[in-house]
């Protein structure tokens, strides 16, 4: 009856890729990790703590002084490459279920307007440039722009205020998005309703790579409560992602936070939040529930402080993940349970901008039954941490688009296994 539990500190990144710096040069200095420790001995007065982290081996992974160098708990500790092109969440979380993420489109909405402009007349709305810039405003309410928080070109949002327009029914945000996502050849289309400081033309920037699109986190959608968010995305076969192959195998699925919003199992359990101390709830009612489990989990909070460029901010939730991660130690004790903890790509609040940084994440893994510490060779994609998750479970690695296993488990359901 195995419990497995993957946890995604999102943006937490160990450390820059070799191509770190093909977009912005000095991103080849990024780690996320490294500079939230550091700031918080300046910051504090003190290290951060962070004892769970310490004992699954993160030390190991990534050396630093406020960071245990050995630990006792049986754990098997490496790195991970990202395995998509650029650092972002969707095509992280999407590549780290099993898919082949790595022929991601990247475009600028500058390029496509006439295409989409026409998709969306044909649909019935109206369609028309805001001041002359290469973005959209459409119905005079719904902003078509570039995602300003992912490398450039990589997804494009489509943001109302929810004063102005529901979010779903017809002529609401989602069906703008929909209409978009028909015609565009990027990653994700996303589909963002919130409640703004003010008009969304106000909170219009350009971004890099010449995109122009909204400042999000400038228009207090974050803070402002009643976020709606869908991202839709790129068509894949999501039979062959985690999720999936684990509902079909009659193991319960729970997605937290924002894993809830952008992974797709229709008889997944839902449990979307933002805030941490949700986020962790949510994780731990899930395996406390019993059984054979899979429960996949994002702590959102620490991009957002990426992307605010608040160390401080960063460290303080990642305080709190710790301590959220030794009451799920506490749980996962059973033989074959497993709690993997990692990212989806960096997001150093020390580099100077606001973007995602694209660096290795940790992959952490705790195995109750294990002996010892195993120290991993890096992997060459996310997707070797879902097919790990796969064997855990006692799954067929293979019935995943992408992916190998890090760590050798148990033989899968009904076949040897192939990798």
């Amino acid at each position: 009856m195995a419990r497995t539990v993957i946890v995604v500190i999102d943006g937490f990144g160990v450390g820059a890729m070799p191509d770190a710096g093909a977009l912005r040069p000095g991103d080849l200095t990024a780690d996320t990790c490294g500079h939230v420790l550091d700031h918080a001995r300046a910051a504090f007065g003190r290290p951060l703590r962070l004892p769970v982290l310490g004992a699954l081996g993160l030390g190991l992974v990534h050396p630093h002084r406020d960071l245990a160098r050995s630990t006792r708990l049986p754990v098997s500790a490496g790195r991970a490459a990202l395995g998509y092109p650029g650092a972002d969440t969707f095509a992280g979380h999407q590549t780290m279920m099993g898919a082949d993420f790595s022929r991601v489109t990247v475009a600028r909405l500058a390029d496509h307007l006439d295409e989409v402009t026409e998709a969306l007349t044909a649909a019935g709305h109206r369609a028309e440039r805001l001041d002359g810039e290469p973005l959209l405003l459409v119905d005079g309410a719904v902003l078509v722009h570039d995602n300003l928080e992912a490398d450039p070109g990589i997804n494009w949002n489509a943001s109302g205020r929810l004063e102005d327009l529901p979010f779903d029914g017809p002529g609401g945000i989602l069906a703008v998005a929909r209409t978009v996502r028909s015609v565009a050849p990027v990653a994700r289309v996303i589909a963002v309703g919130g409640h703004a400081d003010g008009p969304l033309g106000s909170f219009v920037r350009r971004g890099d790579g010449d995109t122009v699109g909204l400042d999000t986190p400038a228009t207090g959608f974050y803070r402002n409560g009643g976020l709606e968010v869908q991202h839709l995305g790129a068509p894949l076969d999501h039979t062959r992602q985690l999720p999936g192959l684990a509902a079909r195998a009659g193991i319960p699925v729970t997605l937290v936070g924002k894993a809830a919003d952008i992974l797709v199992c229709e008889q997944a359990d839902r449990r979307p939040a933002v805030a941490t101390a949700d986020v962790l709830t949510y994780t731990l009612d899930a395996v406390r529930a019993g059984g054979e489990a899979l429960v996949v989990a994002n702590v959102q909070e620490t991009d957002l402080a990426g992307h605010q460029q608040d160390a401080g901010r960063y460290g303080q939730v990642l305080e709190q993940v710790d301590a959220g991660l030794a009451g799920l130690l506490a749980l996962l004790t059973d033989p074959g349970d497993r709690l993997i903890v990692t990212g989806d790509h960096g997001n150093d609040p020390s580099i100077g901008h606001a973007h995602h940084t694209r660096e290795y994440v940790p992959v952490l893994i705790h195995r109750p039954d294990g002996a010892g510490v195993e120290l991993l060779p890096d992997a060459r994609s996310l997707a070797d941490v879902g097919a790990t998750a796969a064997r855990s479970l006692a799954l067929s690695a293979r019935d995943l688009a992408a992916g190998t296993p890090l760590v050798a488990d148990g033989a899968p359901r009904g076949a040897a296994f192939g990798g």
